[in-house]
């Protein structure tokens, strides 16, 4: 019979294997595009050239989004800031903003701790461990052109 503490690394590892990824991860194909998921929410950022607004930001959270007039980002750490808009759309649990730039948000995902969307009394995190090197990846995809 195998002993307690050998079960428990058993189910310890078997927990950690169940949790769910939250890597920041980036693709170039079919638009530029950096996403990140977690147990409550994703967030995907994406630039596409061939759109009038061609950056946009969709957070999807696991609870629906109020109807509230002003969205807001705020990033919390060394070059904390907060963004706000009232130019959001909802469709279902998914909120996304549409821009012609996203400087500010970039910016925000890439030198900071935390990024925080907020709409009415929703406030849903977003840790930026190992966002950097992605963001990255996507500053350089814009000024690659893509196919």
């Amino acid at each position: 019979m195998p002993d307690y503490i050998s079960v428990m690394r058993i189910l310890i590892a078997l927990a950690v294997l169940a949790t769910p990824a939250t890597a920041w991860e980036f693709t170039a194909s079919p638009v530029c595009t950096v996403t990140h998921e977690t147990p409550d929410g994703d967030l995907t950022l994406t630039y596409d050239p061939r759109q009038p607004e061609p950056y946009a930001i969709a957070v999807t959270s696991a609870v629906p989004w109020p109807n509230a007039p002003v969205f807001g980002m705020r990033f919390d750490g060394p070059r904390a800031l907060t963004i706000t808009t009232d130019r959001q759309t909802l469709d279902g649990q998914t909120l996304t903003v549409r821009d012609q730039g996203f400087g500010n948000v970039l910016n925000g995902l890439e030198f900071n701790e935390t990024a925080t969307a907020l709409l009415g009394d929703i406030a849903l995190p977003f840790p930026l461990d190992d966002a950097a090197p992605e963001i990255q990846r996507f500053r350089a995809c814009l000024v690659t052109p893509i196919a």
